[in-house]
């Protein structure tokens, strides 16, 4: 694998693009507005798959994935599930002031502490490079806001949303690690989450249709 032959300008500027992204689809408080959010994370995603096709042909067959399942499909699926109801969040168990607070220390916190123990983390010679330190330290901030959001939302779309940002920090460090490597794109492709998201949504259909929220709170009024 030849490092010089990627654009390492443009995928560092598509890769800190990720975290602005996250935090937005985690705190924007109107449903749409955080499912159009991810749809732009999804578009960088595949923008990245693309710069490092230029070292492994094989990743263009992932980033044609990725585009289907993570820019069409699962943004469509959100959509259709917020779209005969109130696009409104649930109250978050955090209130915005001090989720901006604890979502601001998650970025500095994970992207300087991944950062700065790269070598820790990744002990090989294409992991010390700028632009693969700086791709694992937004792969695990994106992780972080993803789990984040999982934990702290009451509103059962967003908690897909945050499974999703949890699959995209995945995916980035899958391929910062092993950028050059056939099998990445397949290992890519493989754990791609679409068909969890769809299922998931459908169950929250039918908890909406029985509580009339997709309050994940609610679910412990549910009995055998």
């Amino acid at each position: 694998m030849n490092p010089e032959a990627l654009h390492t300008g443009l995928i560092e500027t598509l890769s800190l693009t990720l975290v602005i992204t996250s935090v937005a689809a985690v705190e924007l408080r109107r449903l749409r507005f955080s499912i159009v959010a991810y749809l732009c994370q999804a578009l960088l995603i595949v923008g990245l798959l693309l710069s490092f096709a230029s070292i492994n042909k094989a990743l263009l067959w992932w980033a044609a994935t990725a585009l289907v399942t993570k820019a069409i499909l699962t943004p469509w699926f959100l959509f259709r599930a917020v779209r005969a109801a109130d696009d409104r969040e649930m109250k978050p168990v955090i209130g915005f002031g001090p989720s901006v607070v604890l979502v601001a220390l998650l970025m500095v916190g994970f992207f300087r502490l991944t950062h700065g123990t790269v070598a820790l983390l990744a002990p090989t010679g294409i992991g010390q490079l700028e632009v693969f330190r700086t791709n694992l330290a937004v792969a695990s901030t994106v992780f972080a806001l993803g789990l984040y959001a999982v934990l702290t939302r009451r509103d059962a779309i967003k908690t897909v949303i945050g499974l999703c940002l949890l699959e995209n920090g995945v995916h980035l460090s899958l391929v910062s690690l092993a950028p050059g490597l056939p099998e990445t794109a397949l290992f890519g492709v493989a754990s791609e989450v679409v068909v969890t998201v769809f299922l998931l949504l459908y169950v929250i259909g039918g908890v909406r249709q029985v509580f009339g929220s997709t309050d994940t709170f609610r679910l412990r009024e549910l009995r055998w």
